[in-house]
């Protein structure tokens, strides 16, 4: 699911792709399976809470670190792609706690948004450009 993700930020010219992607996706899995009987041999739901908030903290400094500004200071750039950065690890830990159904639903919601949310972004902005003419 991650892979998928990065392909489509591939497509799109991003910063970051589909190894990136399918890396956190991975990585997160596997921490929060460390949690499970596959890490310490039963669930241990505090153990897999404390590993999410490690996930959900850590991965910022990698959201963090594609955002940039523009040259002249008036837009921030790629900050969608941090943000699939982040779904990304939400989803491999979704995987990684057994929800796979949840985490395939999810990424097919994030696919679906970064494939149209462009095309809609644009075209409500289009509509709701103040006017020239003034009062």
């Amino acid at each position: 699911m991650g892979a998928l993700i990065g392909l489509n930020r591939d497509l799109y010219g991003k910063p970051t792709g589909i190894r990136l992607h399918a890396l956190v996706a991975v990585g997160s899995a596997l921490f929060v399976m460390l949690a499970s009987p596959f890490g310490f041999g039963s669930f241990d739901q505090a153990a897999a809470s404390r590993i999410i908030q490690g996930i959900v903290g850590g991965i910022g400094f990698l959201g963090a670190g594609v955002i940039l500004r523009s040259p002249g200071g008036d837009r921030i750039q790629h900050i969608t792609t941090a943000a699939t950065i982040w779904v990304t690890a939400a989803l491999g830990s979704a995987c990684g706690l057994g929800s796979w159904a949840l985490g395939l639903v999810a990424a097919l919601f994030v696919l679906l948004i970064l494939t149209f949310g462009l095309k809609l972004d644009r075209r409500f902005h289009q509509r709701s450009e103040p006017d020239d003419l003034g009062p």
